[in-house]
């Protein structure tokens, strides 16, 4: 098993930044894919952003792009969300998550583990 612990959300002004973390303990080696997802209220849970274990690699959703930065830490199985430039379509409950292949990073169906997720409000 693989447990995923994250931290960071909380309430942010239209534009302001928020940055969340994910320490992944366990069988680390099953964790090849670290990233996030964000679940709004009355919505598909929807792929937000994740990166390669080695943290050479990375994705982001359209909405997302140029604005939340994905990064990692290898030496303490931690990842980072750095989100700038808040718009109240942000808010939702964001979930990080792990996958054992590069390729099983999109789909939630093909999520291997998540976390028990964090309250992101972007407030205008």
């Amino acid at each position: 098993q693989v447990q995923l612990k994250e931290s960071g959300g909380g309430s942010v002004q239209v534009g302001g930044s928020l940055r969340l973390s994910c320490s992944a303990s366990g069988r680390t080696p099953w964790v090849q894919t670290m990233g996030w997802f964000r679940q709004a209220p009355g919505r598909d849970r929807e792929f937000v952003s994740a990166i390669t274990w080695t943290g050479l690699t990375t994705d982001y959703a359209d909405s997302v792009k140029g604005r939340f930065i994905i990064s990692r830490y290898k030496t303490n199985s931690t990842a980072f969300l750095q989100m700038n430039s808040l718009r109240p379509e942000d808010t939702a409950v964001y979930y990080c998550a792990s996958s054992s292949t590069w390729g099983r990073r999109k789909d939630p169906r093909d999520i291997d583990f998540w976390g028990q997720g964090t309250q992101v409000t972007v407030s205008s």
